[in-house]
Parts: structure tokens; sequence; C-alpha cells
């Protein structure tokens, strides 16, 4: 199956691009593409309870299965608020 992922911030930085399209076996799930993608990299080791994972714009637990056509956005932790 194909699917797209998109990168934001700190995730983005970590592979040099916003995007990226993968080819994986059925029953794949958002957290195996993690891993992944982020495997050999600063990230690889990043708790994922701080990562937010998006399927087809609706945010989802990182054991979700993907299926064929799907996009996926890895979303990291942020920070802000008022000073």
């Amino acid at each position: 199956m194909k699917i797209r992922v998109r990168l934001f911030a700190m995730y983005r930085e970590a592979l040099g691009r916003g995007e990226v399209e993968l080819d994986l076996a059925d029953g794949t799930t958002a957290a195996q593409v993690f891993d992944r993608l982020f495997a050999g990299t600063a990230y690889e080791k990043l708790p994922r309870r701080t990562t937010l994972y998006a399927i087809n714009q609706t945010y989802q637990p990182p054991a979700t299965m993907l299926r064929d056509g799907d996009e996926v956005a890895f979303i990291p932790p942020v920070a802000g608020g008022l000073a």
C-alpha cells in the first residue's frame, strides 16, 4: 500500500523535508511508520506520548492500522503560553 506522511516542525527538520511517500506492507501501524522514519535520528527515542498522530486529518492512536492512500501526520510536542 502507498501512504503519504506529513511532517511538521522538528520532524520536518530531522528529515529535511515536509512530506514523504512510502510503500508499506498491509497492516502497518502509524507507530511503525514513525519508527521507520526516525530510526537513527535524534528523535528515535522520543516518547510516543509526546507525539500526536493524525490519520486523514483526524487524531488517532499510534496503533491504528493504515490503509492504502492514507495521509499520516506526525505532530511534535509544542510549548507555549503567556509569559
